[in-house]
């Protein structure tokens, strides 16, 4: 186990790089699209194979060519799912978790490993989840999904990430969620040394106001302006924490500042917040500009949480603990029973009879509401029949590797604004 390999694509500035590489693992690969950001992974970790550019561009890396790795990670572009945003889903021309899927049968890893936003997790997405929980179970992989919070792993911010795992069948009975080791801290307790390291005299007393745990760190893309602590609600829960969320600043406040100064954060206190640096072994250094080193910072999932997850992995990979029954284990997992049905459908069905299908209770208002939310993301044909009219599921509408895909085109009209 001394020798664990990783190929990281969407790598970012490197939480995850990190928090794995501390779980075990060496990175035989990294990529990423941001040049700001593998400039960070090349200044913290010279020696690593970091590419530049568009993890589907079989010009930056031939998946193929990394067979056998033991774990395939990422922390896939978050747009597509974002409650934020547009929740496009399998038409956003950034979605990469089903292509990433798709490559498990080409570089047949031991372990997968994606993380994304919360959104991934809501009912908007349920099908969509079991096309990659199915997809997964046909390439022999069994896989669970769980809602993970930043503070249930010592980081001192509210940040749910929806992350997914998958193993092979030899390894999966030990693969356990890691337990929880909440943050005992405060934001006043992780940020006094660095509020106060330039004299300000009002840093103990912030401090001891700044006694809550951090709202998200929202990193922001290149389509929005420079760095700031995020929408309208987050800036009021920093305002609470007593800090000024309307941009970042450069430096911490000195003796110059009154006592009562409302402070911002700055890069370096934002990157604790995430978990970096808070012990000698999460020191990160971050490359570029102020608003490209918060970005970098904002958009990562925190180390820790990528340490916890890893190690269980690991703990998977030595046969730790007890074994569970796969099969009692699966019985309890169905994201979206509907689109089950439709998908064992040898023929096309009428509502009467895909609900009937499914095992649902579900009126004919919901039914709609459903199969327009399936039709979001999947090709559904609809023929109206006497006896009603008949659903067939034809395709998956995401981009999983096609030539001919349109994500092409729209990836290549909208890089510049890609982050």
């Amino acid at each position: 186990m001394a020798d664990l390999s990783v190929v990281e694509i969407c790598a970012g500035a490197g939480g995850q790089s990190l928090g794995l590489e501390l779980a075990g693992f060496h990175h035989a690969l990294a990529v990423e699209l941001d040049g700001n950001a593998a400039a960070t992974l090349k200044e913290n970790r010279p020696d690593w194979d970091v590419r530049i550019g568009d993890v589907a561009d079989r010009e930056v890396w031939k998946p193929e060519e990394f067979a056998g790795i033991d774990l395939l990670a990422g922390g896939v572009p978050c747009p597509p799912f974002s409650i934020a945003g547009k929740q496009l889903g399998a038409v956003d021309e950034r979605d990469l978790f089903a292509w990433t899927v798709e490559h498990v049968s080409k570089i047949r890893p031991r372990a997968l490993l994606l993380e994304n936003v919360r959104g991934l997790s809501m009912p908007r997405f349920a099908a969509y989840r079991q096309h990659v929980k199915d997809r997964l179970k046909e390439e022999g992989y069994w896989s669970d999904w769980k809602l993970l919070e930043a503070r249930d792993y010592g980081v001192p911010q509210l940040r749910p990430r929806f992350v997914l795992v998958a193993m092979r069948p030899e390894d999966a009975p030990w693969f356990y969620w890691p337990d929880e080791n909440p943050c005992t801290g405060t934001v006043g307790t992780e940020l006094y040394e660095l509020m106060a390291s330039r004299g300000w005299r009002g840093a103990r007393k912030w401090a001891d106001g700044a006694n809550g745990i951090a709202p998200t760190i929202v990193g922001g893309s290149k389509k929005h302006g420079g760095a700031d602590l995020g929408p309208t609600r987050a800036k009021a829960a920093w305002r609470a924490l007593g800090v000024d969320a309307m941009g970042v600043a450069d430096e911490p406040p000195n003796e110059s500042h009154p006592v009562g100064f409302l402070p911002k954060l700055t890069t370096e206190m934002v990157a604790r917040i995430q978990g970096w640096g808070a012990s000698p072994e999460y020191q990160w250094t971050f490359t570029g500009r102020k608003t490209s080193r918060y970005r970098q910072i904002g958009n990562a999932f925190p180390p820790p949480v990528a340490r916890a997850v890893g190690t269980s992995i690991v703990n998977a990979f030595k046969q730790k603990g007890t074994p569970k029954d796969l099969a009692e284990v699966e019985k309890e997992v169905l994201h979206d029973p509907l689109y089950v049905a439709l998908k064992a459908a040898k023929s096309p069905l009428t509502e009467e009879e895909l609900v009937r299908a499914s095992g649902e209770k579900i009126d004919s208002s919901s039914f709609e509401r459903r199969m327009a939310m399936l039709a979001r993301d999947f090709v559904i044909d609809e023929d109206d029949r006497l006896d009603g009219r008949a659903y067939r599921l034809v395709d998956f509408k995401g981009f999983t590797g096609q030539k001919g895909h349109e994500r092409h085109a729209r990836f290549a009209e909208m890089r510049s604004r890609i982050s």
